[in-house]
C-alpha cells in the first residue's frame, strides 16, 4: 500500500442536525429532508442516493413541514408562521409569505399541485394556490379550536383532513365546511387525563383515513361516515410520523422508541379479495425519535433525532439483488466539512454557527507499519471565529499557507487575514470584497494563495485576487455556451492543480470543465465527450471490481501522491483506497480486500497476487482525507460512538407541548 505518517484526528466534535421532516416526489425520484438547524436537503434516488443539494439553515428559520408541488417546486412551513419556496438553482430561499394564522404546523399540496394547505396554530386551514412563480393565498376553512398538528389531502382532492388532540377533523374542500369530527379515546390512565395527540393523518382513494397518535396507535376510519374501522396498537409510546406508498398498498411509522414498523394490505387468505392492512416488519435502526418517514416504491426511508438518514429496501419490489437493495444509513453531508493548509500542517473544521482552525500535532520519532508514534506536540485550537448574522455557514476554505480563511453564507461572502507572531495570531477582516453578481456556493484557495475561487450558479467561477490585505475581481471563468440546462450547471465542486495551472470544475449534471488560469479559458474536458486517459479508458473497457461498484456510500475525496505519480488516494466513509495505476485491474474472482492475505506471502507472491486497490478499513468513519506538503497523510474520523454522547437522551413516552 505505501507507508504514510498518518494524523488520526478525532477532535472534530461534528454532531449531525436531528431530521425533522422529509417527503418523496415520485415522479422525479428525489427526497427532500429539513432538519433541525433549519438546512433543507435534497436527495436524489436515481443517481445512488446522492446528497446533490444543500440549502444552508438560518436561526430565525423553523421548520416543521415539507413537500413537493408542481414536479420541482419545494415548499416548507414552521413554527415563525411563514411559508417559505426554495430556489433550488440558487440554492437559497426564494420567497417566504406569511400564512396569519400563527405557527404552521403542517403543510400539503394536492394530488394535481394546484393547492397548498397549512394547519395553523389558531385552528385554522389556510388554502394557498399555486401560480407559474409564486402562491397566492384563496381561503380559509371552517377555524377549529385549537392548534391544528397535520393536515392531508384526498388523492381527489374532494377533502381535507386535519389532526388535533383528541379529535380528527373532515373539510370539504369545495365548501370549506366542516363535515366529520372523529373523536378518539382519551380515556383517564392511571387516575389522570390522557389527551391523545394526532401527530398524522393520511387519506386513502377508497377513502378511508389513516391516523397515528400520541397512545401508539395506528386507527383506519371512514371518511364519509365518519366512524372507526380499525385499531392496530403499534407501541407504547408516541406514534410520531406517517407515510403511504404512492400504490397505497403499504405504509410505514415512526415511533418515539426509534422503531419503524412497515404494514402491508395483503389477502386475508390466498385466492380471496377481501385484503386488511397487517404489520410485516419492524425496523431497529435507530437510536431516537423517528420524526420523519417516507415511502418510495422500493423503500422505506426513516429519518430522526440522532441524524441518520436510513434507507431500508423492500425485497420484493427489487427485481435485481443488487448494489439497490443495499440498506444505507447516511449519517455524514456528501460535501466538505473540513478543508486543510497542507503547508502550514492546519485543518479548518465548518460548523453551522462557527469555523474553528486546528495546528496539527507532530512527532520527531519514525516507526514501522503500524506504530502509534509519540506526539512530540499536541494539536492546538488556534482560532475560532463565530459567523455574522443569523444565516448557517454554507462552505469555507482555507489558503495553503494558513494565512486566508473565507467562508460563505447565503447571502454574504466573508475574507480574513490571519498573520503569527510568535506564539499570537492576529485576526483581520478584510472588507469592501467586490460584488457578485450571485451568491458564492463552493470556495477553494489557489495552491499559491494569491487566488480565491468562487463558485456559483451556472457553473460561473468568479475569480478574486488577493494581496496584502485586499481583494479584487479578476475575470470570470463560465462554461461552455452548449451548457443550457442552468439548474444542473451549478458549481458542485472544485479543484487545483498542484502546479495552479488548472482548475476543474464540476457540476451535478456530471459535466467537468478544466480551466487554464493563466490563461483563463475554458481548455479541455467534457465527460459528455468521453475524452479520458488511456488508464481511464481501459478501466471503462474492463469495468471495476464488482465488491468496488456495490459500495454503500460515495467516493469523498481523491488526491495525488506527489512522490508516487501512478498512485490515487481516496477516501468514502468506511474506507481508505490508495490506488496503483502501474498494477493490473482485479476480476471479480479475486479478492477486492486481499491485503492482509498477502501480507504474510514471499515477497514473490505478494507480486503474483497484488492488484490496483490497496484498501483499509482501518479508519472509519472517515470524513476528510488530504496530503500535507511535507507527505503526512491527515485522516479525520468521526466515530459514531461519540456523536451519540452529544445527543439527548432518547423520548420514549412524548408529551404534547414540552
Amino acid at each position: 500500500m505505501g507507508e504514510f505518517k498518518v494524523h488520526c484526528v478525532r477532535f472534530f466534535d461534528y454532531v449531525p442536525s436531528g431530521v425533522r421532516c422529509m417527503a418523496f416526489a415520485e415522479d422525479t425520484n428525489k427526497l427532500a429532508l429539513a432538519r433541525n438547524d433549519g438546512s433543507v436537503e435534497v436527495f436524489s434516488f436515481s443517481s445512488f442516493y446522492y446528497q446533490e443539494k444543500v440549502i444552508p439553515g438560518d436561526e430565525s428559520r423553523s421548520i416543521e413541514s415539507i413537500c413537493w408541488a408542481a414536479g420541482n417546486r419545494l415548499f416548507t412551513a414552521g413554527l415563525n408562521g411563514e411559508i417559505i419556496e426554495y430556489d433550488l438553482e440558487k440554492l437559497c430561499v426564494k420567497y417566504t409569505l406569511d400564512a396569519y394564522g400563527g405557527p404552521i404546523w403542517n403543510i400539503a399540496a394536492n394530488a394535481c399541485s394546484t393547492h397548498l394547505a397549512v394547519s395553523c396554530e389558531d385552528g385554522s386551514v389556510k388554502l394557498f394556490s399555486i401560480t407559474t412563480d409564486h402562491i397566492k393565498f384563496e381561503r380559509n376553512l371552517d377555524r377549529q379550536k385549537g392548534r391544528l398538528l397535520c393536515v392531508a389531502w384526498h388523492p381527489l382532492g374532494t377533502h381535507i383532513v386535519t389532526g388535533s388532540v383528541n379529535k380528527i377533523q373532515v373539510f370539504k374542500a369545495s365548501s370549506g365546511h366542516l363535515e366529520h369530527v372523529l373523536k378518539l379515546d382519551s380515556r383517564p390512565l392511571a387516575g389522570q387525563r390522557r389527551e391523545c395527540v394526532v401527530w398524522s393523518v393520511a387519506v386513502l382513494s377508497n377513502g378511508d383515513i389513516i391516523s397515528v397518535d400520541s397512545s401508539g396507535k395506528l386507527q383506519f376510519w371512514d371518511l364519509e361516515k365518519g366512524t372507526l374501522i380499525h385499531t392496530h396498537s403499534v407501541a407504547n409510546c408516541d406514534i410520531l410520523s406517517l407515510a403511504v406508498s404512492k400504490a397505497e398498498d403499504s405504509l410505514v411509522v415512526g415511533t418515539a422508541e426509534g422503531v419503524v414498523f412497515q404494514f402491508q394490505h395483503i389477502a386475508s387468505k390466498a385466492g380471496e379479495c377481501e385484503r386488511q392492512w397487517v404489520r410485516t416488519k419492524p425496523f431497529r435502526y435507530h437510536t431516537h425519535d423517528v420524526r420523519a418517514v417516507a415511502h418510495s416504491s422500493t423503500a422505506i426511508i426513516s429519518g430522526g433525532v440522532e441524524g441518520h438518514l436510513v434507507i431500508r429496501s423492500l425485497m420484493e419490489k427489487i427485481e435485481v439483488k443488487s448494489y439497490e437493495a443495499a440498506l444505507r444509513k447516511i449519517t455524514f453531508p456528501h460535501y466538505h466539512l473540513v478543508s486543510s493548509a497542507q503547508k502550514a500542517g492546519q485543518l479548518l473544521f465548518q460548523f453551522p454557527e462557527h469555523l474553528e482552525l486546528w495546528q496539527l500535532g507532530n512527532t520527531d520519532i519514525s516507526g514501522t507499519d503500524g506504530d502509534v508514534l509519540p506526539v512530540k506536540k499536541k494539536q492546538e485550537l488556534i482560532l475560532k471565529l463565530k459567523r455574522k448574522g443569523s444565516e448557517s455557514i454554507r462552505c469555507s476554505s482555507v489558503s495553503h499557507c494558513g494565512s486566508w480563511i473565507c467562508y460563505a453564507t447565503s447571502s454574504q461572502l466573508y475574507l480574513y487575514r490571519l498573520q503569527y507572531e510568535k506564539e499570537s495570531v492576529s485576526l483581520s477582516r478584510v472588507h469592501k470584497l467586490p460584488q457578485l453578481p450571485s451568491a458564492a456556493l463552493k470556495l477553494l484557495f489557489s495552491p499559491n494563495s494569491k487566488r480565491l475561487y468562487v463558485g456559483s450558479e451556472g457553473g460561473c467561477v468568479h475569480v478574486m485576487e488577493i494581496s496584502d490585505g485586499t481583494c479584487k475581481l479578476g475575470p470570470t471563468l463560465q462554461p461552455p455556451s452548449e451548457s443550457t440546462n442552468r439548474s444542473l450547471s451549478s458549481v458542485h465542486l472544485m479543484a487545483a492543480s498542484m502546479n495552479g495551472s488548472y482548475l476543474a470544475v464540476a457540476a451535478p449534471s456530471s459535466q467537468i470543465d478544466v480551466y487554464n488560469t493563466q490563461l483563463m479559458k475554458l481548455m479541455e474536458f467534457n465527460i459528455a465527450q468521453r475524452q479520458y486517459t488511456e488508464w481511464g479508458r481501459r478501466v471503462l473497457k474492463n469495468g471495476l471490481h464488482r465488491d468496488w461498484l456495490e459500495r454503500d456510500t460515495p467516493i469523498l475525496d481523491i488526491c495525488f501522491n506527489p512522490s508516487r505519480p501512478e498512485d490515487i488516494l481516496m477516501h468514502d466513509n468506511y474506507m481508505f483506497c490508495v490506488l496503483d495505476k502501474s498494477l493490473p485491474l482485479p476480476d471479480d474472482k479475486t479478492p477486492l480486500l486481499n491485503q492482509i492475505t498477502i501480507k504474510h506471502l514471499s515477497e514473490s507472491e505478494q507480486k503474483s497476487r497484488a492488484h490496483a486497490f490497496k484498501i483499509t478499513k482501518r479508519f472509519q468513519p472517515l470524513m476528510f482525507m488530504d496530503l500535507l506538503s511535507n507527505g503526512d497523510l491527515v485522516l479525520v474520523e468521526r466515530p459514531f460512538s461519540d456523536i451519540v454522547a452529544n445527543l439527548p437522551p432518547p423520548m420514549k413516552q412524548k408529551k404534547f407541548g414540552t
